[in-house]
């Protein structure tokens, strides 16, 4: 039997993953989520959490593809938002909630903006709402249930078997939230704008896309901010010019 350990040591206290919890969140994930879930994860052998941080030991699905078929990953997030909508909050009540470390979030925005801003390669309209995030993003923008949210929905956090099968890695960031901030992320994070119609198709609907993007924004251009030179840097600002676009 192959095994993935993953290991973290004590969040640093004031961090975001400390502020988020999120490597408690993931153990409990595993512990009491992953067994009921509906949809394929790593099998998890241990689960374990104490002073000296947390520990998995997870089914280990390196020899998977990297990645997933878009519109299958959109049926796979509808499924399971469909499933746990209005139940994930009452069944567990630890997960993190809507708005949780919007204070520290912003507080590091502040800090990135600076330095992004002359991205070339940045449309003029993800400029203007790189601005605009400064001041901060709408108060709960979205109504209605909540349900469970993967919160990283990304190709890189999804893995494929030779039979097509589709398992979702990286538990960290789940949470009690708009199913719809799930499919916004995994569009800007991980699809072709030329298959973002086809992939929202799958998942059925498009309300609360126009809400959620710029909370989506926000996310990507941290993640264009962590390697703004690298070789995928044109691929996030056309999505972001995409996420723009659409607004």
């Amino acid at each position: 039997m192959r095994e993935f350990v993953k290991r973290r040591p004590p969040a640093t206290p004031g961090s975001i993953p400390d502020v988020l919890g999120m490597f408690i969140a993931e153990v409990r994930f595993y512990r009491e989520i992953a067994p009921v879930i509906g949809l394929r994860v790593p099998a998890c052998y241990r689960a374990e959490d104490g002073e000296d941080g947390t520990l998995l030991v997870l089914e280990d699905l390196s020899d998977w593809t990297p990645g997933a078929d878009p519109v299958a990953y959109a049926t796979i997030l509808r499924d399971m938002h469909g499933r746990w909508s209005g139940i994930a909050s009452r069944r567990w009540p630890w997960l993190r909630p809507i708005g949780a470390g919007e204070a520290e979030v912003a507080a590091l925005y502040a800090d990135v903006w600076p330095s992004l801003s002359e991205h070339p390669g940045l449309s003029p309209r993800v400029r203007e709402m790189g601005v605009r995030l400064l001041a901060g993003l709408p108060a709960a923008p979205q109504s209605g249930p909540t349900t469970l949210c993967h919160g990283d929905a990304s190709m890189r956090n999804a893995r494929t078997s030779d039979s097509g099968e589709i398992a979702l890695l990286d538990w960290e960031d789940v949470t009690a939230g708009y199913g719809v901030d799930d499919l916004a992320w995994l569009l800007v994070s991980s699809v072709a704008p030329e298959r973002w119609d086809e992939t929202i198709d799958a998942y059925g609907t498009s309300d609360g896309l126009r809400l959620a993007w710029p909370y989506t924004i926000q996310q990507g251009l941290f993640s264009l901010s962590d390697d703004p030179d690298g070789p995928d840097a044109d691929g996030w600002c056309a999505r972001l010019a995409e996420a723009a676009r659409r607004l």
